[in-house]
């Protein structure tokens, strides 16, 4: 089985967004898909010298606006934006609605694969060896950013007599073309000799576009392989029961304050009870001492 999906085509609507952005029904579907090739053809017949990426088109109820990535904005805004309103107005005559025109500069054009498989077809057309081509442009590549690189050649190479394919891959790096999350960014141009047309291919592999909970697994994981760090990964809890948590680590980490000393407590003796007043001629509680004779009294004394 030939590996003949495109890189864009299969990850639409998982990393990619689609190019043409509108929706129509019957009839319409059919004008409209029309009108994007014709607008994309014009375009790239216009612009040819200007090194563009890619055209993208949304439609709305009357206004079609089109964006068009380029690594040479200057070139096709022109002086004094005389370029722009010049191939505004022929998209409208070519379309016959209102047609917004927006330019959008790319930064890196070393690791737009699109634009890599221009810049070799242009240097093959110049008569440039196709072999030093492809090196200096996986060079150029992987020197700006690029996790991996591969190009392929096809036609008569170097003016042979049957036409034949080339390839060339990065001495590092990889391109997985099977995962769907890796954003592999797919070019193809054609470069126009004497002895035909020559088609390059080329494929840069620029990193994998995570999900959010794929990327949050991922940093997890990359936290518990750090040294130091405890591999259990964390699963999320009720509220309640993460605030118990909170406050039993908390206690065990302070430790349980001390109870402060009791002061002491201070004896307050009971009143005591103070005696009334007995009334006159009342008899008293205690009982009377007898009195003594004096004859007992010197008998107590002399047994002193």
């Amino acid at each position: 089985m030939g590996q003949k999906v495109h890189p864009y085509g299969l990850r639409l609507g998982i990393i990619r967004p689609w190019m043409s952005r509108w929706f129509a029904e019957d009839a319409r579907y059919r004008e409209q898909l029309i009108d994007d090739v014709r607008i994309r053809k014009l375009i790239r017949e216009r612009l040819r010298n200007a090194s563009v990426s890619s055209i993208a088109i949304e439609r709305t109820a009357d206004t079609v606006t089109v964006i068009v990535r380029t690594a040479k904005p200057g070139v096709v805004i022109g002086r004094s934006g005389a370029g722009v309103d010049r191939l505004n107005k022929d998209i409208q005559q070519a379309v016959g609605r209102k047609v917004h025109l927006t330019v959008e500069e790319v930064k890196r054009p070393e690791v737009d694969a699109q634009l890599v498989a221009e810049s070799i077809a242009h240097q093959i057309e110049r008569r440039i060896s196709f072999r030093r081509a492809m090196r200096q442009a996986l060079q150029r590549t992987m020197k700006a950013g690029g996790q991996g690189m591969k190009i392929k050649i096809s036609g008569r190479l170097g003016g042979a007599e049957i036409a034949h394919s080339e390839s060339a891959k990065s001495p590092t790096g990889r391109v997985p073309l099977h995962t769907l999350r890796a954003d592999v960014d797919y070019g193809l141009a054609q470069a126009k000799t004497n002895q035909g047309n020559i088609g390059i291919k080329v494929w840069i592999y620029k990193g994998d576009i995570m999900p959010e909970r794929r990327r949050a697994f991922e940093q997890a994981r990359e936290r518990a392989e750090t040294p130091g760090v405890s591999a259990r990964r964390e699963e999320p809890e009720a509220p309640e029961a993460a605030a118990a948590e909170t406050v039993e680590v908390a206690a065990e980490a302070v430790g349980e304050p001390e109870a402060p000393p009791a002061e002491p407590i201070a004896v307050v003796p009971s009143p005591e009870p103070v005696a009334e007043p007995e009334p006159a001629g009342a008899p008293t509680s205690e009982p009377a001492v007898p009195e003594q004779t004096p004859e007992e009294g010197e008998r107590n004394d002399v047994d002193a």
